[in-house]
């Protein structure tokens, strides 16, 4: 089966993550499909697209068994995301799960996130030895703020849909029965808006966040590369997958 499958109906289009028996980890092949679902141009009768998952798990982030932790290797990824931030129409994360790490950030790069009451949302690299991109930071502390940000990466603990949601950084929560509803309903509202609106209007809000871009960067990318490539990361890594805790030596 494709680890993501694409459905249209009407005016809406699905997205799904389909590796469940993964926890929807994020592979190369899932970055590749979901990057070409978000890089082409809509079809004039699409309003909407929405993520969801299969099985009880968001996304765990990127797979780490099939990781790349050079520049190269995370290019990709936020090529991915870009596109999903800048796709003309308007894109609604469903989460009924965890969304953790990379899918963390792949669902606030949505513009609406509906979540279950018994997801949870986080950003782990600091306990296994990573950190996140310029890219990624950057995003988080638009939709988060700075200090929620600092919360969310420094101490890298998961926070509950009900605490996300207070903090303002999803739009939408319901409970685990109601998840499937109240997407339905968002998406119904976005189907029936003017189409020319719609694209102006997420024309605007990309317009207005592309000045993050030109901050100089290159210096922080290369610590970040170093943190990535470290036995500290390798170590991190190592301690996920044989499921005990990491001995970090900062080098």
């Amino acid at each position: 089966m494709p680890v993501v499958e694409i459905a249209q109906r009407g005016g809406a289009r699905t997205v799904r993550l389909n590796r469940p028996e993964k926890r929807n980890a994020i592979n190369p092949e899932m970055i590749g499909l979901l990057d070409e679902a978000f890089s082409r141009p809509p079809p004039d009768d699409e309003r909407v697209t929405v993520i969801e998952a299969a099985g009880s798990v968001f996304s765990a982030g990127l797979d780490l068994r099939e990781r790349d932790g050079s520049a190269a290797g995370v290019k990709p990824f936020e090529e991915m995301l870009h596109a999903i931030e800048t796709y003309p129409l308007p894109v609604v994360a469903a989460v009924q799960g965890a969304a953790i790490a990379g899918g963390n950030e792949l669902a606030l790069h949505c513009d609406l996130v509906v979540a279950s009451r018994a997801a949870k949302f986080g950003m782990s690299p600091s306990q296994i030895g990573l950190a996140p991109s310029w890219f990624l930071c950057k995003k988080l502390q638009e939709v988060a703020g700075p200090v929620a940000t600092r919360r969310i990466l420094l101490l890298g603990d998961p926070l509950s849909a009900q605490e996300i949601y207070d903090l303002g950084i999803i739009s939408h929560i319901a409970e685990p029965d109601q998840l499937a509803a109240t997407v339905e309903k968002i998406v119904d509202r976005l189907v029936a808006n003017a189409p020319l609106s719609l694209k102006a209007i997420k024309s605007v809000l990309v317009r207005q966040m592309t000045f993050r871009d030109d901050i100089p960067h290159a210096d922080l990318d290369a610590e970040l590369g170093r943190v990535r490539e470290s036995e500290d990361a390798r170590e991190g890594i190592a301690a996920v997958l044989e499921r005990r805790k990491p001995k970090f030596k900062s080098r």
